[in-house]
């Protein structure tokens, strides 16, 4: 489940993807599957996948425990050939943040 809680060290990937028609779905089915490598390293947290309900959108929001895992993560991912190959399904747009604020009721 994903931690969105400001002042903490856990870094989150936010990474957009925009897919051609028909790339949506398979690119969805292919970033579970990441995850599901991802969460072999250790400091991993959690994966939420979003798609835009128009269906030119993947978002895949994951989240490591530090940088250093997620350094970790990211190496894992791209000994297995899993970051590249992402790339079959549309252009990536990633970005690393950490929470800056949140509110709620």
């Amino acid at each position: 489940m994903p931690i969105i809680r400001a002042n903490t060290p856990i870094i989150t990937q936010i990474n957009v993807f925009t897919v051609p028609d028909g790339k949506q779905q398979p690119l969805i089915d292919y970033l579970s599957e990441a995850a599901k490598v991802a969460r072999e390293v250790d400091g991993w947290l959690s994966a939420s996948l979003h798609r835009s309900v128009d269906g030119t959108r993947v978002v895949n929001y994951a989240q490591s425990a530090d940088r250093d895992a997620a350094r970790r993560v990211f190496e894992h991912l791209n000994a297995k050939g899993l970051l590249e190959g992402n790339k079959a399904y549309g252009d990536a747009h990633p970005g690393i943040y950490e929470v800056a604020f949140t509110l709620e009721r």
